[in-house]
C-alpha cells in the first residue's frame, strides 16, 4: 500500500501550526462562527433527521433518495425547486410566480439540504425574504422585472466577498474579514435580479478537490453521506445538485468548479479566463496569473449554465466595473445537431487509470453519442504527464508564501489534503522570475500543441473524465491531472451528468488487472482507494472541453449531449 505521507516531501510544513495561538485566540471566534450559523438556521424550516448524523455518514446514507420518499417538502415545493432557473425566471416576469413563492420553497430546500450535508458557511434567510418581497413590489409597481435573474434564488461560494458578512475563504485567520462592499461578480447578478440566502463552504487553502477546514468541517455528497462534495466550490455542488439553489456560484483554478459538480452530482462549466470577474475576494492567489482562476455557474440543466452566462456577460457587461474583463458578448449558439459533431475521447490521460465506474460511463456515454450519429475518435493524451507537472510547480511558485502567511496568523492546524497541497510541484521552493517564465513557456507551448491538434484533425471537443474515480470518500482526493490540464490550457470545460451511478455489483476491477503495472505511485495510491463497495451510488459525470473562448459552443454541445443520454436532473 502507498500512504499519502509518503508525498510529502517538498514543503517541511513548518512555519504553519501554532496550537497555543490557535487555541487561546482563534477556537472562541471558530465556536462563535458556529454558534451564530445554527442561530441563523431556522428550526421551522428544519427536518428531523433518521438518525445521527454519523451513523448516516456510516451507512452511506442517500439524502437526495430520503428528500423524495419521505416527502420532506410539500408538493408545491417540490414543483418550484425542481423547476429550471429559466423557467423560473420567465414565470417570474410573466406574473405566474412571485419572488417570496420562489424564496420561501428554496430556502427551507437549502436548510434541509445542509442538515444532511454542511454546504453552509453562511445563512440569512431573512435578508433573502427582504430581497424576494422587495421584488415582487418593485414588480408590481414598474410592471417589468429588475433583471433576467429577478426572483432567482442564487448560491455562493464563501470566499466571494460580500458586504458587511465575515468572508474568510477557510482560513481561520480572516475569521475578522468584513468587507465593506460586495465583489465585482457577487454586485453583477444582484442587480440583475439574484436573490442570496447562502453563502456556501470551501477547503482550507481553497486548494483541494474536498472541503476539510477548520471552522465547518466536512461537507457530504448529497448521494452518499461518506463521500466528498468535491472542492473546492464545496457547498456550492452539495447545494445545487440537492436543489437548494437554482444557480450557483463557484471558482476554479485547479478543478473546483468541476470537480463539486461531477461528484455531488450536477453541471458545472469552468469558462475561459477574464470573461467572468474575479475582482473581490479572498485566496492566496494574488498577483498569480501563469495559472487563471476563473469564476463560473453551477446548474441542474445546461440551458441554465447558458441563462447566467448570458446574463453576466451580455447584461451584466463586467468589463465596466473590472478591466480585466474582457469586452467580449455572448454570442447566441444554437445546440448542434449531433450528426454535425466529432468528439475526441480521453479514456485515460497516462496519468492515473479511471476506475471502472469512470469507465463504464465514458463507454455508455461514447455508445449513445455514437448511435445519435457523432463522430467519435479516441484522443491519445498529449504531454499530460508534463502539463501535471508543470501546473502544480505553477500553483506553489512563491514557495507557499502566501499560503503561509495566512495560515501561519492563527496557526490552525493544517487538515490532510492542505499538507497535500502544500506539497504540490516543488513545495517551498520559491521561483525566480526565470523560473516561472520558464514554466509559461511550457504552458504555451502546451495550448499550442492542443489547438493544433483540434484544428488539424477537425476535432470539435474533448471528452473526459472529470477525476479518476466517480466521487471519492472524503479527503481521499489526490488526483488533480484530469481537472488541472484544462486549467494549464485555460480550455472552457462543461461538467454533465452521465445519469449513471457507482454500482458496486458491476463496477468491479477486471480479472486482468491484478497484472496492472502501476505507472506511478500516485497511480498506485487512487487505484488503491478504489474499493467498490465504499462508493455507492456516486454520480458519474463527465467533462467536455473545447477550445479557448469557444464557451458558447461548449455549452451548445452540452445541451445536445444531455439530451441525447437524457440524464435530466430535475426529475426523480
Amino acid at each position: 500500500m502507498v500512504a499519502y505521507t509518503d508525498f510529502l516531501t517538498t514543503d517541511s510544513l513548518s512555519q504553519y501550526e501554532d496550537s497555543d495561538k490557535y487555541t487561546k485566540e482563534w477556537v472562541p471566534l471558530i465556536e462563535k462562527y458556529r454558534s451564530d450559523l445554527a442561530a441563523a438556521t431556522p428550526e421551522e424550516l428544519k427536518v428531523k433527521l433518521p438518525k445521527d448524523f454519523d451513523a448516516l455518514v456510516e451507512e452511506q446514507f442517500n439524502p437526495l433518495e430520503y428528500l423524495y420518499s419521505e416527502k420532506l417538502l410539500t408538493p408545491e415545493e417540490f414543483a418550484l425547486t425542481d423547476s429550471s432557473a429559466s423557467s423560473l425566471a420567465s414565470r417570474i416576469a410573466a406574473g405566474e410566480l412571485t419572488a417570496v413563492q420562489v424564496f420561501k420553497a428554496f430556502s427551507k430546500r437549502a436548510v434541509i439540504a445542509h442538515q444532511f450535508t454542511n454546504c453552509a458557511m453562511d445563512f440569512f434567510i431573512d435578508e433573502g425574504l427582504k430581497r424576494a418581497e422587495y421584488l415582487d413590489e418593485y414588480f408590481k409597481k414598474n410592471g417589468k422585472t429588475v433583471g433576467p435573474l429577478h426572483g432567482v434564488p442564487v448560491s455562493l461560494k464563501e470566499h466571494m466577498n460580500y458586504k458587511n458578512r465575515i468572508t474568510h475563504g477557510g482560513y481561520v485567520s480572516l475569521l475578522k474579514n468584513v468587507p465593506k462592499t460586495s465583489s465585482a461578480t457577487v454586485q453583477i447578478l444582484e442587480d440583475l435580479g439574484a436573490v442570496y440566502y447562502i453563502r456556501t463552504t470551501q477547503p482550507q487553502t481553497l486548494m483541494h478537490l474536498d472541503s476539510a477546514n477548520n471552522i465547518s468541517g466536512l461537507t457530504r455528497n448529497p448521494y452518499n453521506m461518506s463521500l466528498s462534495s468535491g472542492g473546492s466550490s464545496s457547498g456550492e455542488g452539495a447545494v445545487v445538485a440537492f436543489g437548494g439553489s437554482a444557480l450557483g456560484v463557484g471558482s476554479d483554478i485547479g478543478g473546483s468548479i468541476r470537480g463539486p459538480a461531477a461528484f455531488s452530482g450536477c453541471i458545472g462549466l469552468r469558462p475561459t479566463s477574464k470573461r467572468v470577474s474575479l475582482n473581490g475576494g479572498v485566496s492566496s492567489g494574488a498577483g498569480q496569473e501563469s495559472v487563471p482562476a476563473v469564476i463560473g455557474p453551477f446548474a441542474r440543466t445546461v440551458e441554465d449554465i447558458d441563462l447566467w452566462m448570458k446574463s453576466y456577460v451580455n447584461e451584466g457587461k463586467p468589463w465596466l466595473v473590472d478591466p480585466n474583463s474582457l469586452p467580449m458578448p455572448w454570442r447566441p449558439v444554437e445546440a448542434p445537431d449531433a450528426k454535425s459533431l466529432t468528439i475526441a475521447v480521453m479514456y485515460d490521460d497516462g496519468n492515473v487509470r479511471p476506475s471502472p465506474a469512470v469507465t463504464r460511463g465514458l463507454n455508455f456515454t461514447v455508445e449513445k453519442l455514437k448511435s445519435a450519429g457523432v463522430n467519435v475518435v479516441e484522443f491519445k493524451p498529449i504531454r499530460t504527464k508534463e502539463a501535471y507537472e508543470t501546473v502544480h510547480k505553477m500553483y506553489n511558485c512563491d514557495g507557499n508564501y502566501m499560503q503561509r502567511k495566512l495560515l501561519a496568523a492563527s496557526g490552525e492546524p493544517l487538515v490532510k489534503l492542505t499538507k497535500w497541497s502544500l506539497n504540490y510541484g516543488n513545495g517551498e521552493k520559491n521561483y525566480t522570475v526565470k523560473e516561472n517564465r520558464e514554466l509559461n513557456v511550457i504552458r504555451d507551448s502546451l495550448k499550442q500543441d492542443y489547438n493544433d491538434f483540434l484544428l488539424q484533425n477537425k476535432i470539435d471537443f474533448i471528452l473526459s473524465p472529470t477525476y479518476n474515480n466517480a466521487a471519492p470518500r472524503s479527503e481521499e482526493v489526490f488526483n488533480w491531472s484530469y481537472t488541472s490540464l484544462f486549467n494549464i490550457l485555460d480550455f472552457p470545460t462543461l461538467v454533465f451528468q452521465t445519469g449513471l451511478k457507482q454500482d458496486p455489483k458491476i463496477d468491479v476491477w477486471p480479472a486482468e488487472a491484478a497484472n496492472y503495472t502501476y505507472r506511478s505511485e500516485l497511480e498506485k495510491l487512487e487505484n488503491e482507494n478504489y474499493i467498490p463497495e465504499n462508493f455507492i451510488n456516486a454520480p458519474i459525470g463527465l467533462q467536455l472541453s473545447g477550445r479557448r473562448y469557444f464557451d458558447e459552443e461548449v455549452v451548445a454541445a452540452g445541451k445536445t449531449i444531455v439530451q441525447i443520454l437524457g440524464a435530466d436532473l430535475l426529475k426523480h
